[in-house]
């Protein structure tokens, strides 16, 4: 018996799902949790409300409101309704002529409160904004790579648990920095151990540790889970009106992680891949005996059958994903499909408050919006599989975003739009993690799955930076995040479908899973068929 056949046969007596698979995945959805509520903090905490300039003579009080009489005399209109929120009168010229405002007076109707408030995140200052969740991605970006390799190296229970330590002390301390500059410092390493360690590791202890029948289902639990974390910032958002208690209620979410170290177990598969049979061996016995099997398995009887065969899978590192053809290929697609999907998800998600209405209303419905999604996804995933559903979403994501840009604006119509292409590529994220997992060997799997979180973070960091292009056009961001997300949905198609497959175990399954399957050829083969 070979050392992949060894293992699962050892995972088949422990079944696809059952009460001991259903109190880890509990655990692990804890993370998901958590990663959505201080990756999206920013949008309550750092919100730039409705502005315009102070005006000396009218604003006299600190408090003074919004909207006052005899405005129109000191600001100038952009259109009927909406006056400049930079620019004011100079009312020592007589040519109407204007300069930049240099305070400003905001709306409180939604934020009473903000790090934007604070310091200004507006006009000529929009950029400190856009830097701040840029470095909290960047740090995601560095931590999705680092730590995913450090998750295959040392054990992803090991990253998963520091991790959310970590970021239980960043997000609590990014409630306290009084500087904006070590508050960037602050959002570096909140993004990189808040976003990347624990969800990357948890996610991939669970699709190591369910059986195929039930992957998808429990995959999707995991993406359930972030967005119910969306609905938590909108929901804690539009209850606290100070940024300080806002942000230390977010970090301190992170608690619920603490305890893992004890109660949640390591990954058998990435222990028997690192040739620690007898500690998998044990972990899969608990799991029998929680789940009332009444089968004993020997430890000594798979250790001397396997130990030879992992020698070779301990050489593994991320770099073997580059020097085959095969492998090299599906890389680079996959990553292409991560860093699209980032970034029309966190570009929607992330420009909730440029939408018509409410601005908490608005970010539950993000979050409220992929539920169903998901229902429908568990089904396609099912019967059709993973490539198509993947491709087909984010291509119907791409085109809802143009809509949403050029037939609608600022109208409840973008909105709709903005929703139905947020539930698309919601979809096609949750399933791109689904595929990767199955799609590369277990050695890097952890690796790739960071590689391609790498590649989400990068766009992610970028989507702030893209965002100021409106200056020049409004359209141009959208039009950016529609057209990599319909490129990238067709390339999907030439990988190979991953539905009933057994996961590759080593570099060398890798390089021959499925080679040579495409949309294309399976197309071709199912014609042929029909015709004899």
């Amino acid at each position: 018996m070979d050392n992949n056949d060894a293992l699962e046969s050892v995972f088949a007596h422990l079944g696809d799902f059952g009460k001991y698979q259903l109190m880890q995945l509990t655990l692990h959805l804890i993370a998901a949790t958590t990663a959505s509520i201080h990756m999206l903090s920013l949008q309550t905490v750092g919100a730039v409300p409705d502005h315009r300039c102070r005006i000396p003579s009218l604003d006299a009080s600190i408090n003074t409101s919004f909207i006052v009489d005899k405005l129109e005399m000191y600001i100038p209109k952009i259109d009927a309704q909406t006056f400049d929120p930079c620019y004011m009168y100079n009312l020592t010229a007589k040519d109407n002529s204007t300069i930049p405002c240099d305070s400003w007076v905001y709306d409180p109707t939604y934020y009473k409160s903000s790090r934007a408030i604070e310091w200004n995140f507006v006009c000529n200052r929009r950029w400190m904004g856009a830097a701040a969740q840029s470095v909290f991605m960047l740090g995601a970006l560095i931590g999705a790579v680092s730590l995913g390799s450090a998750a295959d190296k040392y054990g992803r229970k090991a990253i998963f648990c520091w991790s959310g330590t970590l970021q239980l002390i960043f997000g609590v301390a990014a409630a306290f920095v009084p500087q904006y500059h070590f508050f960037l410092l602050i959002q570096f390493f909140y993004g990189a151990f808040g976003s990347a360690g624990s969800f990357t590791a948890g996610f991939v202890l669970t699709m190591e540790l369910i059986g195929p029948s039930k992957r998808t289902v429990c995959g999707l639990c995991f993406h359930a889970a972030f967005a119910f974390g969306i609905i938590l910032v909108a929901g804690w958002g539009a209850i606290i009106h100070d940024k300080q208690i806002l942000q230390l209620v977010y970090g301190l979410h992170a608690v619920f992680l603490v305890g893992h170290w004890w109660w949640m177990d390591e990954s058998p598969r990435w222990l028997w891949a690192n040739g620690k049979i007898t500690e998998a061996i044990n972990i899969i016995q608990k799991g029998l005996k929680i789940n009332g099997s009444s089968v004993v398995l020997d430890p000594a009887a798979y250790v001397t059958t396997t130990t030879k065969v992992n020698q070779t899978l301990l050489v593994a590192n991320i770099f073997d994903l580059f020097k085959t053809p095969v492998l090299r290929k599906r890389t680079l697609n996959v990553c292409l499909a991560w860093f699209a999907n980032s970034l029309v998800f966190y570009g929607l998600s992330l420009g909730t408050g440029q939408c018509y209405g409410n601005p908490f209303v608005i970010l539950c419905l993000v979050g409220v919006v992929e539920f169903p999604g998901y229902i429908i996804t568990i089904f396609i995933m099912n019967r059709i599989g993973r490539r198509f559903p993947i491709s087909f979403f984010m291509i119907l994501g791409g085109v809802c975003c143009i809509n949403a840009t050029y037939l609608f604006k600022n109208d409840l119509g973008s909105t709709i739009f903005v929703m139905i292409s947020k539930f698309s590529v919601s979809n096609s994220f949750a399933v791109i993690y689904n595929y990767t997992a199955e799609l590369f060997p277990t050695v890097v799997r952890n690796s790739v799955l960071g590689l391609g979180a790498m590649s989400s973070r990068l766009s992610s960091t970028l989507i702030p930076l893209i965002g100021l292009l409106d200056s020049i056009n409004l359209e141009l961001p959208t039009t950016i995040f529609a057209m990599i997300s319909i490129i990238s949905g067709f390339l999907v198609l030439f990988l190979p479908e991953t539905l009933g497959s057994s996961m590759p175990q080593t570099v060398e399954d890798g390089e021959t899973f499925l080679v040579n399957d495409t949309a294309f050829t399976s197309c071709c083969r199912r014609k042929k068929k029909d015709v004899s």
